[in-house]
C-alpha cells in the first residue's frame, strides 16, 4: 500500500505520508512518501551518474529488461489492474484493459526499437562538397523527466518511460498524486528484474514543487508531459533549453452526415462520451448532426446513453464509475448549470450520487457556449445542430485545441475533405474520435500539443541524431 521513493535502484522513504483514498468508497487504498525539492534534485544526480551506463548498455540488454518487465506484469495484471480501480476508480473492466494494453506498448516498443537506425547520405552531391562515408546515427539523449496524469496512471507512464530507457536514457518519473502506487509497482518491475540497469529509473512524488525543480533543473535533456494546458504553458517557459514534448488538452467533436449509419454512430458517440466518466483527453465532447437526421440521433444518443450501467467500479459490468474526486463533480455540475443559463436543455442526465456523475447529454447547445469551448473532462457530451459539412467543419476547427476529430459518413468526398481540412493530429472516420491504438502517432496540434506518442514516434522524441563523417 505504501509508494516508496526510488533513487535509481535504492528505495527510501520520508517521513511524511500522503493517503490516498478510493473515489467510490472513499476508504483509504494507498500513500505516498511526501518529497521535496531536494529530492527530486537526487534523482536527477542519480539519474546523471548512471546515464555513464545506460548509454553504453547493448541493445540486447534493453530488450531482455522491457521483456521480462511484461512478463512480470503479465503475472500480476489482476493485482496491478485492482490497483488502479482502488486509486482512480476506473471500472475494472477497462483497468484490465489498460493493463494489457501496457504490456502491448512494452512489446511494441522493443519491436521498434529493434528498428530504430540512422542511414547513410552523400556528401559528394554537391559542388562543394567531397566524397566520404558520411552517415547519421540515433543515440540516446541523456536524463528524461516523464510527469504523468491520473487517468490512465499506467499506459501513459508506459508511453514515457518505456521508450525512454529502451534508447538508453535514464529517467526520473514524477507519477500523478492521485495515483502513486501504480506508478511505484510497475518501477519496481523494472528496478527489481534480473536485467535492470542499475540507477537507470527514478520515482519521487508531489506537487507543483518538485515538477519544477525537475523541469527547471539543467540536467535533464527531455521532458516528457502529458496533462493540462495551463500547466504545459508553465513547464514551456521554465523548461529552457531542451526537448519539451507535451501532450495537452483536447475537445474532441465529430460531424454526423446524414448518409452514414445513425443508429451505429449513435451507439459509439454514447461509448466515446462516457467512457471513463469522460475523464481522457480525446473523450468526444461535441457532436456536430447534420438538420435532417438531428432529431433521429439525438432520439438514439439518449437511448444508448440510458443503456450504460452505472456504479460501482468493481463490478465487472460497470461502464461509468466515480469521478476522480468532489472537485470533479463540483466542475460537472457547474458546467451543465452554465449551459443551461445559456439555453441549451438536459436530454439526459445531470445527476451525481454515490460520487458518480450520470452521463449527460446536452442539446440546443450553440457556438459560445462555454461547454463547448472548453474542455469538460468529465461525461457530458453536446449536440449542435449544423446544416452540412461546411458549416460543422468550421465549428469544429473553431477551437484552440486539436486532437482528434472524426466524421460518420458514407460520402467519400467528404471522407477526404475531413483529412485535409480538420486542423487536429489525427482524424478517423465512422468511428469515434476517442479511438487510440498505442501503435498510431498520437498527440495534437494548437493547444493540444508539441509531439507524438507511439513507440516508434517516441523513440525520436528521446533521441538525438548524431551526424558521423569518415573522410
Amino acid at each position: 500500500m505504501q509508494a516508496k521513493i526510488f533513487f535509481g535502484s535504492e528505495e527510501a522513504t520520508k517521513d511524511e505520508w500522503i493517503e490516498i483514498k478510493n473515489p467510490f468508497k472513499e476508504k483509504i487504498v494507498s500513500m505516498y512518501s511526501k518529497c521535496d525539492e531536494n529530492d527530486a534534485k537526487k534523482a536527477l544526480l542519480v539519474a546523471k551518474e548512471a546515464f555513464k551506463q545506460t548509454k553504453n548498455s547493448t541493445l540486447n540488454q534493453r530488450i531482455k529488461w522491457l521483456e521480462d518487465v511484461a512478463s512480470k506484469l503479465e503475472e500480476k495484471k489482476d493485482e496491478f489492474a485492482k490497483t488502479i480501480t482502488n486509486e482512480v476508480g476506473k471500472p475494472i473492466k477497462f483497468s484490465i484493459i489498460e493493463v494489457e494494453r501496457c504490456i502491448e506498448t512494452i512489446k511494441l516498443t522493443i519491436s521498434a526499437v529493434i528498428e530504430l537506425s540512422g542511414e547513410t547520405f552523400n556528401s559528394d552531391a554537391m559542388p562543394s562538397g567531397k566524397k566520404t562515408i558520411s552517415l547519421y546515427k540515433r543515440v540516446p539523449c541523456g536524463v528524461v523527466v516523464a510527469i504523468t496524469p491520473f487517468n490512465f496512471p499506467l499506459n501513459l507512464v508506459a508511453h514515457k518511460i518505456v521508450p525512454a530507457l529502451a534508447v538508453g536514457n535514464t529517467v526520473v518519473l514524477k507519477p500523478t498524486p492521485e495515483a502513486p502506487l501504480i506508478a511505484y509497482k510497475f518501477t519496481k518491475l523494472f528496478i527489481q528484474s534480473e536485467f535492470a540497469i542499475k540507477d537507470a529509473l527514478s520515482i519521487v512524488y508531489g506537487d507543483s514543487k518538485v515538477g519544477s525543480a525537475l523541469v527547471s533543473s539543467e540536467i535533464p535533456r527531455v521532458i516528457s508531459f502529458t496533462g493540462s494546458v495551463a500547466v504545459g504553458k508553465i513547464i514551456t517557459k521554465n523548461a529552457g533549453i531542451k526537448k519539451v514534448a507535451l501532450e495537452l488538452g483536447g475537445n474532441a467533436a465529430t460531424f454526423i452526415e446524414k448518409s452514414s449509419d445513425i443508429k451505429e454512430a449513435a451507439l459509439k458517440c454514447a461509448a466515446a462520451a462516457f467512457y471513463n466518466s469522460g475523464q481522457v483527453c480525446i473523450s468526444l465532447q461535441r457532436i456536430y448532426v447534420q438538420d435532417e437526421v438531428y432529431r433521429e440521433f439525438a432520439k438514439l444518443l439518449v437511448e444508448e446513453t440510458n443503456k450504460l450501467t452505472i456504479g460501482d467500479p468493481y463490478e465487472k459490468d460497470t461502464f461509468i464509475g466515480p469521478l476522480i474526486n468532489q472537485e470533479a463533480i463540483n466542475r460537472a455540475k457547474n458546467w451543465v448549470k452554465s449551459a443551461i443559463r445559456e439555453g441549451a436543455k438536459v436530454l439526459c442526465g445531470n445527476k451525481a450520487e454515490d460520487k458518480v456523475f450520470y452521463p449527460t447529454v446536452m442539446g440546443n447547445v450553440k457556438d459560445d457556449m462555454m461547454i463547448i469551448c472548453e474542455e469538460v473532462f468529465a461525461p457530458i457530451v453536446s449536440l449542435i445542430r449544423v446544416k452540412d459539412f461546411d458549416e460543422a467543419v468550421k465549428k469544429i476547427n473553431n477551437s484552440p485545441y486539436g486532437l482528434q476529430y472524426s466524421i460518420f459518413t458514407n460520402d467519400l468526398n467528404l471522407t477526404k475533405r475531413a483529412i485535409d481540412e480538420f486542423e487536429c493530429g489525427g482524424v478517423v472516420v465512422n468511428d469515434i474520435p476517442t479511438l487510440r491504438f498505442d501503435i498510431q502517432p498520437y498527440g495534437g496540434v494548437k493547444l493540444s500539443g508539441t509531439s507524438r506518442e507511439g513507440p516508434k514516434f517516441a523513440l525520436e522524441e528521446f533521441s538525438d541524431i548524431k551526424s558521423v563523417v569518415i573522410c
